[in-house]
């Protein structure tokens, strides 16, 4: 685990976390992830804060608890993580990238070719 040190809310950064250990395979489908006092212990953070992250995906359906043991990775998170950071990389940068591309007047296969790093 990296430390926290962005400047987005610290329970945002958690759940991040969290994901992307689960696109990593550090934790794989159906296999238990530390607990809110652990990540509280390690980012030296308050434990509501850390349980705030780890609530954020069990709403998303990417974790769920089980009782008296603790959080899972659900079954088809690692693809509804993949699925919804796909939509977010493409509104973020893809669609930017083609507005601006338009008013310069770059094509989408001159874009392909700056991506391959043909000239």
């Amino acid at each position: 685990m990296n430390p926290i040190t962005e400047a987005r809310a610290i329970f945002l950064q958690i759940a991040e976390q969290i994901e992307n250990d689960i696109l990593s395979g550090a934790h794989p489908e159906e296999t238990q992830v530390p607990s809110t006092n652990e990540f509280a212990a390690f980012h030296r953070i308050n434990p509501a804060t850390a349980a705030k992250g780890v609530n954020l995906l069990v709403d998303r359906g990417i974790l769920y608890k089980k009782r008296g043991i603790g959080m899972f990775v659900a079954e088809g998170a690692r693809a509804r993580i993949m699925a919804t950071r796909r939509e977010d990389f493409r509104e973020q940068y893809v669609l930017p990238l083609l507005a601006e591309a338009d008013k310069l007047g770059i094509s989408p296969t001159q874009i392909a070719d700056m991506i391959r790093g043909d000239k």
